[in-house]
């Protein structure tokens, strides 16, 4: 079976965008949203070239795929973002789609409810892709189990803090 995985991060601004783009950009989403005019623009970001100094952001959701894909044999893992960068989710659900993919399991960086993309945007991607491809088992791992990321959390505060001297 051909397994993908789809890490979802948030996405940034490249730290060499023009201004007046991502201005125009902000303005567009606050005045016509769903415009061709705002889709020209979110395109111009999300395709607006990057490296790990422009981008730090899409580095670190790329390293951590990369380490998740070590831990997921049997799955292909691909990075995903919800704005400003590509791939969107749409994009990676078709490009594991046109791969042969037979399952997708898409899991978001965003741990806590409460959010837009999490709760909205991303199952509301995931419910068309699944009626347009209802052959792919499509599968959205989220919320989280808040003990495991306060495991995780808990984990990585001990990892940090320095042992205390006794006397």
């Amino acid at each position: 079976m051909k397994k993908y995985t789809i890490l979802v991060g948030h996405g940034a601004v490249p730290k060499d965008a023009p201004k007046s783009l991502v201005e125009e950009f902000k303005r567009l989403e606050r005045t016509s949203p769903g415009s061709p005019e705002l889709r020209e623009v979110d395109q111009k970001l999300r395709n607006w070239p990057r490296t790990p100094q422009t981008d730090p952001y899409k580095e670190g959701l790329e390293k951590i795929a990369k380490s998740l894909q070590k831990r997921m044999p049997g799955h292909s893992v691909l990075e995903a973002y919800n704005e400003f960068c590509s791939p969107s989710l749409e994009e990676a659900l078709e490009f594991a789609a046109r791969q042969g993919a037979e399952s997708i399991t898409v899991i978001p960086t965003m741990f806590t409810r409460g959010g837009i993309h999490s709760e909205t945007e991303i199952p509301d991607i995931i419910k068309k892709f699944s009626k347009e491809r209802p052959e792919i088992s499509t599968n959205y791992v989220w919320p989280f189990d808040l003990e495991t990321i306060a495991a995780m959390l808990s984990e990585e505060i001990n990892r940090v803090e320095k042992p205390a001297v006794s006397s």
